[in-house]
């Protein structure tokens, strides 16, 4: 075969086989400077005064040390943290720290050396160690009650890596969403929703998807408190606030919000799910005091046969389902807990005193178990009514079920999901269509790729008709068209718009890819080009940028793309191997085995580098090693057919 022919097979499949990860996530845009807040008047001062900003617990430290104290003792206060061998919970003799992915045949050694963290990626081949990739852990997840997760910061860009501690059972395994063929390795994004509710809030780069300049280390007192400087402000000038008189409305005390306000406070993140942003606002708009709503809709997805099946961090979902909380109008997250006292020193007495305030009539004459089952059990109304279940998104892991009822079941995982039946909105029991529509996007982009939640969406857009929705509902029908991969209806919503009007990357991208799909680069590049300019940051849209300008010719252009994408990080595989590929069309061997290699080494299963180094070999006179790339392509995509058609044409 002639190399003109292979380059030829390299260009079609480097242009159409790039795209980004399926995988999308809610990441804050920019906030319109122009939005007029509606909301309810709060006498909390620090809720909607926006020269309230926020003073780190250090501050709060200052007044409150036995509150900090207790508090730092808590899985919130312990939620994050440096990898060190003080902070890590987990067991890494040898007979315990290695995980095997057999779906996609990586083993995982954790390890210390020198204090430093590392997760060492390995691939054995008759007993040979044929890939080995080594990255440093830097932070830690996880307060140790029921695992340890691992991320890792590559300039500022923060990334998960695959395998997580399991304390509970003691076990080391695949992260949760890494299980099953599912393992995004080492490029799964840390994105702001995920640190917004596993940590205090970030430093965030808001022109990207992933990068954050600094982190706190553990979710903190403004989490519940909301932020403090004006509490400061007055106490540092002296003046009083008895607070056995009346509240210090200078900072929000969750205690004398409300009964739903309080709820709001907790569920910000202990109601998982799917969370909508109301257009305009992030992650970072919601502060206690608040309805949640204001901000973000939660959305849970609704199974017949589900009842028992529970996620692991949607306690206030599990909750509002209890008669004991519709039918009391008083029951919120704080009648049981204390948020300043670690669960593993609040007296069981707490919580049994909380379910007597309701049930004051003692349990020998309202319970129906047998006198002697009761004082096995101590007369421990939590044991029989909120058992330890498995949760259906974290294995190994049980946890307390807060639906309480009469009769639960021992394990959630017990009962097969017959049906679903819809998406319901956990902290606004009306939410308007366009929101419920974006509901079931987030579901089906996140879990479930049915083509059923599509025409759900479908179905709730075409509800809201009318002029001012369908100014709103433009990027909707863009993007449930371009998950239908229809994309000439995704171009037909398209043609009115111009790019600089724009203000969304994602609507932007999924417009370029619309047009790149068509073969219709050059219309695809200023859509691609205004992703990049919303979102300078995301390394993905620039890469596809960067692929969209090759297309073109306009070689040095692409060139400089990716070689910003490598600057910013350095381990982006797609970007190494599209400079490998810049770098053997323009002869330059040397650099362009180096890049080859290094997006190797990050990926081994790399369809398009595994394409790009069997060029390489074949332009090299090296056909065995070209072979030997083909083949193992093969092994890993077998229906790769230009592999198959460049084997042939390699002869024997």
């Amino acid at each position: 075969m002639q190399a003109p022919l292979l380059r030829n097979i390299l260009l079609t499949i480097a242009l159409f086989a790039l795209t980004v990860p399926a995988f999308f996530c809610n990441t804050p845009a920019a906030k319109q400077e122009d939005e007029e807040e509606a909301h309810e008047p709060s006498l909390w001062r620090n809720v909607y005064d926006t020269s309230a900003h926020y003073v780190g617990m250090e501050t709060c430290r200052g007044c409150h040390q036995g509150v900090y104290d207790t508090y730092m003792q808590t899985g919130m206060g312990k939620s994050f943290g440096v990898a060190t061998k003080e902070k890590s919970a987990a067991d890494f003799t040898p007979e315990h720290a290695l995980v095997y992915d057999s779906a996609l045949d990586y083993y995982y050694k954790p390890y210390w050396e020198n204090n430093a963290y590392y997760i060492m990626e390995f691939r054995l081949e008759a007993g040979d160690t044929v890939h080995k990739r080594i990255q440093k852990v830097d932070f830690i997840v996880g307060s140790g009650q029921h695992t340890n997760s691992h991320l890792f910061s590559t300039n500022g860009y923060l990334f998960q890596a695959p395998i997580t501690f399991y304390t509970q059972k003691q076990k080391w395994d695949m992260a949760p969403g890494f299980e099953k063929g599912s393992s995004t390795r080492f490029s799964r994004l840390i994105q702001i929703e995920c640190m917004s509710c596993h940590n205090g809030y970030p430093e965030f780069v808001h022109n990207s998807e992933n990068k954050f300049t600094s982190l706190k280390m553990g979710i903190d007192c403004e989490r519940c408190h909301g932020p403090g400087s004006l509490h400061v402000q007055e106490r540092q000038n002296s003046v009083p606030v008895d607070t056995s008189k009346g509240p210090d409305y200078s900072i929000v005390n969750p205690r004398r919000l409300p009964v739903e306000l309080q709820n709001n406070v907790c569920q910000r993140c202990h109601l998982q799910g799917i969370a909508v942003l109301n257009d305009g606002k992030t992650f970072f708009d919601f502060r206690p005091g608040m309805k949640l709503s204001q901000v973000a809709n939660v959305f849970m997805p609704e199974y017949e046969g589900a009842q028992d099946k529970m996620i692991m961090a949607s306690h206030v979902e599990r909750m509002k389902k209890s008669n004991c909380f519709m039918k009391s109008g008083k029951m919120s997250c704080i009648t049981c807990h204390n948020p300043h006292i670690s669960v593993k020193f609040t007296p069981r007495s707490q919580y049994l005193n909380a379910c007597q305030s309701c049930h004051s009539t003692p349990p020998q004459k309202q319970c129906s178990e047998t006198a002697k089952n009761r004082a096995l059990k101590n007369n421990d109304c939590v044991v029989c009514h909120m058992p330890h279940n498995s949760s259906i998104d974290i294995p190994h892991v049980a946890v307390t079920d807060h639906y309480i009822r009469r009769q639960p079941q021992n394990d959630t995982l017990a009962k097969k999901i017959t049906a679903f039946l819809g998406m319901k909105c956990f902290n606004n029991p009306q939410p308007d269509d366009i929101t419920t529509a974006r509901g079931f996007m987030e579901f089906y982009e996140r879990y479930a790729q049915s083509k059923g939640l599509l025409d759900s969406t479908l179905l709730y857009l075409g509800r809201a008709a009318n002029v001012e929705a369908t100014k709103k509902q433009n990027r909707d029908y863009i993007r449930v068209y371009f998950l239908l991969h229809d994309y000439e209806k995704v171009i037909s919503y398209a043609a009115p718009l111009k790019p600089a009007a724009i203000k969304d990357a994602w609507t932007a991208y999924r417009i370029g890819e619309a047009y790149f799909q068509f073969q219709h680069a050059d219309s695809a590049l200023a859509w691609y080009q205004r992703a990049t300019e919303i979102w300078k940051y995301s390394m993905d849209f620039e890469n596809k940028y960067g692929i969209c300008l090759l297309a073109l010719n306009k070689v040095e252009d692409a060139k400089k793309v990716f070689e910003f994408v490598i600057s910013e990080n350095p381990n982006h595989t797609s970007a190494n191997t599209n400079l490998g590929y810049i770098y053997m069309q323009q002869g330059n061997a040397t650099m362009a085995y180096d890049y080859l290699k290094k997006a190797e080494n990050l990926d081994p299963d790399y369809e398009q580098n595994l394409i790009n180094l069997a060029v390489y070999y074949h332009n090299t006179n090296q056909p065995d090693k070209a072979r030997s790339s083909l083949a193992h392509l093969l092994q890993k995509h077998p229906d790769n057919q230009k592999a198959r058609a460049m084997i042939m044409d390699l002869g024997n």
